[in-house]
């Protein structure tokens, strides 16, 4: 039904940038606000970023001012522009809809992309 395919990802030093790519298939896109979301070595899965459907963005306060959400809706696909990376950055990121923390554990994931940022 849906397939996300995410991008982009690597290893870079702290204050490097990274952009990341998710391609996605079937409705979700059209449909659903859309989020970066990232898990962290030892960490629960969280919420980086997300952008709506009419393009409003908000970010965790983590990242605020460092990390750009946006979106080619025509090519059905979700971007993340990192900047000022930092360590406590790395983490497997992945894009979905947005939902509730409660759902994060029922929904279907891809396989995200690692970003390593090195001190």
């Amino acid at each position: 039904q849906v397939q996300l395919v995410e991008s982009g990802g690597g290893l870079v030093q702290p204050g490097g940038s990274l952009r990341l790519s998710c391609a996605a298939s079937g409705s979700i896109f059209s449909i659903n606000t859309m989020g970066w979301y990232r898990q962290a070595p030892g960490k629960e899965r969280e919420l980086v970023a997300f952008i709506t459907l009419s393009g409003s963005t908000n970010y965790a306060d983590s990242v605020k001012g460092r990390f750009t959400i946006s979106k080619d809706t025509g090519k059905n696909t979700l971007y993340l522009q990192m900047n000022s990376l930092k360590p406590e950055d790395t983490a497997i990121y992945y894009c979905n809809k947005y939902m509730p923390v409660r759902a994060y554990a029922y929904e279907y994931w891809g396989q995200g992309t690692q970003v390593t940022v090195s001190s």
